[in-house]
């Protein structure tokens, strides 16, 4: 199963954060923002769907986040948890630790915002950029 997201960059992403990372629909961000590393995304976890959220649900349920921006790719693989919700209306965040919340797409991710490739980081910030986000389950 697989959610296909576009959102674009912005002139403050820094992905600078140490545990997380994440995508809004919202249009506008500040500096302070350091885990963002996209915005204006066509979804929010409450968009995704019904089918994604029940495999991600599953106890021991793997997935994959891809993100591709003109020409550089990341992949990143964490964890789903019976207890995520996917009820936030415009966020969506992977972590590195095992926090839950309503914004929570995956946990146990093996990178964050400060991990992924400098390169994507750099065209992330040109608010013209667009970023194409592919997430999968494998159940």
């Amino acid at each position: 199963m697989a959610e296909q997201i576009t959102a674009f960059g912005h002139k403050n992403i820094r992905g600078t954060h140490k545990t997380t990372f994440e995508f809004t629909k919202d249009r506008d961000i500040t500096p302070r923002g350091d885990c963002i590393i996209a915005v204006a995304s066509d979804k929010g976890s409450a968009d995704l769907s019904t089918r994604f959220k029940k495999q991600a649900r599953n106890p021991g349920a793997k997935i994959t986040v891809t993100i591709a921006a003109d020409g550089v790719t990341e992949i990143i693989k964490g964890r789903g948890h019976p207890n995520l919700t996917f009820t936030h209306p415009t966020d969506i965040v992977a972590r590195t630790s095992e926090y839950i919340c309503s914004r929570t797409l995956m946990i146990k991710a093996d990178k964050s915002s400060k991990q992924l490739n400098k390169k994507l980081i750099e065209k992330m910030k040109n608010p013209d950029q667009k970023i194409e986000i592919q997430i999968k389950t494998d159940q």
